[in-house]
């Protein structure tokens, strides 16, 4: 028998609309339209002008022919354009890609040819990989340039039209219509794919949605917030927050490339209130020259996301004054799905304490269903007991629909219905999450398993060390050694020895690394360290020893 809550109540436009994250920029415009929405370089524009350039792109991108569920890549720097085409794009139901402007040309035509694109927006500095990605495609795409008046370096236009005259074919008051189906794809972001090929995660319009909003909610943004963007966008769509700001009919303050000093002068300049990023630039603005620093002192709100930060980062923020949240997630989470939930009585401890409090993983966000550490052979909870290593996993509205055109990687990331993120950690008596490593980067040695990340905090604990990465190292007693690949801080000096004996003083002398390089860290261009290649590094020294 059917329920009287079911019965002659019919889901329809009057009660009903799929979600979009498009409804925010829509609502700012109408609330705030002259509130200033995006400011870069000379360039100012409201939420009435930022919702009208959208609506002139999308109606621009339709008179193009794009049908629904096809994709509208893009290769650019944090600017007006790339938050446009995150609005733009989702108005005709095409799929945005955002590209990784540091990838090579084989790399970026890979991604053109597997998901079809059909039209690619890019900035006229990154015109020399393009040129080589597209000699490569077998399809090439419609190609539209950005010619950023904030860029004066090297750089041809090579497709049909500029940006701002392909802007001018479209209808301001172009009347964009929501997906019809809310679990529609809205964008495609490739993993880095430092192994093969790179997966390709979809988004939907669902989860981008509810993580814009999550975003407000985990961090307490308040309304007008101003944003920094250091975060590069086309990182997990800038872990949604192109679509958080106009929750809060904030402020965009684009920034082409991460910079200590413009980003100081930024946050004085224009009060920003909000900024993201890797553990590295959070340590660039630390041991930035204090005159730099002179004339902050509002309120500066600073989230990281890495497996886990280092103490020596966490307190460095902490005497700066800057509030610090730390959060955890993938790419085939929207970014951050978890975070480092603060307690007020948390304040009451000594800085050692907060620290090893506020580096942990933490507990799921209010929109993301749920985070666990489960055996990954049994699929059973692991006690919390802090003890107990098992792998996390998550589910939720805010976990991706699957891999582009893969549907075997699809299946086993999510087998048991969890999303499997291959990341290993216990779970605290307090129901927090505390990675202890990826499963590759477990180190081995005389049958102990030791943690990369353990070490890593350890060293960051010297005052000269900048940044730092631990790798298993090949040993014909032991199977494998810890190696620390260490950057230091400008005019300091450390041995080798002093290293060792640093880190014994903190840690089990078996956890101790055995062998120390020094040198500048290959990083990705979001700042994490590649790990991968210093692995080779070693295993390729090894080999020749």
């Amino acid at each position: 028998m059917t329920s009287p809550y079911e019965r002659d109540l019919d889901k329809h436009s009057g009660n009903y609309t799929p979600l979009t994250p498009v409804t925010y920029m829509a609502w700012a415009a109408e609330v705030y339209p002259n509130r200033t929405a995006v400011i870069h370089g000379a360039r100012r524009y409201t939420w009435a002008e930022s919702y009208a350039r959208a609506r002139r792109l999308a109606s621009a991108i339709k008179k193009l022919g794009l049908a629904p569920g096809e994709t509208v890549a893009a290769m650019l720097s944090n600017t007006p354009e790339m938050l446009e085409l995150h609005f733009g794009v989702p108005m005709t139901q095409s799929v945005l890609n955002t590209l990784n402007v540091r990838l090579d040309a084989d790399a970026i035509a890979f991604m053109l040819n597997h998901s079809e694109t059909k039209l690619l927006i890019t900035d006229r500095e990154f015109s020399a990989t393009v040129q080589k990605a597209l000699s490569k495609v077998l399809h090439r795409p419609i190609i539209i340039d950005v010619d950023d008046p904030e860029y004066v370096g090297a750089g041809e236009r090579i497709g049909q039209i500029e940006y701002e005259a392909f802007l001018a074919s479209g209808d301001p008051d172009y009347a964009w219509q929501p997906p019809e189906d809310e679990w529609q794809a809205i964008s495609l972001n490739y993993t880095s794919g430092t192994t093969g090929d790179p997966k390709g995660v979809v988004y939907h319009y669902r989860g981008a949605y509810l993580n814009a909003l999550n975003n407000v909610v985990v961090w307490g943004m308040q309304r007008h917030a101003v944003y920094l963007w250091t975060l590069p966008m086309f990182h997990c769509n800038g872990w949604c927050f192109p679509w958080t700001v106009a929750v809060v009919a904030g402020t965009h303050v684009c920034l082409r490339r991460v910079d200590a000093k413009q980003i100081l002068d930024s946050i004085r300049e224009h009060g920003v209130t909000h900024y993201c990023g890797a553990p590295i630039v959070h340590s660039m603005l630390i041991n930035a020259p204090a005159e730099w620093k002179e004339g902050i002192e509002h309120k500066v709100n600073a989230m990281v996301a890495a497996a886990a930060p280092p103490a020596a980062m966490i307190e460095g923020m902490d005497r700066m004054g800057f509030e610090l949240i730390h959060v955890y997630g993938l790419t085939e989470v929207y970014g951050p799905a978890s975070a480092c939930a603060k307690h007020r009585e948390w304040q009451q401890l000594e800085i050692s304490e907060r620290t090893e409090r506020n580096g942990r993983q933490g507990v799921r966000n209010p929109l993301q269903e749920a985070i666990t550490v489960l055996n990954p052979e049994t699929m059973q909870p692991v006690p919390w007991d802090g003890l107990t290593i098992g792998e996390i996993m998550f589910r939720g509205n805010i976990t991706m629909k699957g891999y582009l055109k893969n549907p075997k990687a699809t299946a086993d990331a999510f087998s048991g219905g969890w999303f499997h993120t291959g990341d290993l950690a216990v779970m605290q008596p307090d129901g927090y999450v505390k990675i202890r490593d990826r499963s590759k980067d477990i180190i081995i040695s005389g049958g102990e398993n030791i943690s990369s990340l353990e070490v890593e905090d350890a060293i960051y604990r010297h005052p000269a060390v900048l940044a730092c990465a631990v790798v298993a190292k090949p040993d014909d007693r032991w199977g494998e050694t810890p190696c620390a690949f260490i950057e230091i801080k400008p005019d300091t000096d450390v041995t080798e020895t002093q290293i060792i004996e640093h880190c014994r003083k903190h840690l089990a002398h078996f956890k101790a690394p055995r062998s120390v390089i020094f040198g500048a860290l290959p990083k990705t261009s979001t700042g994490k360290i590649q790990k991968f290649l210093l692995r080779q590094k070693v295993q390729s020294a090894s080999s020749i020893g």
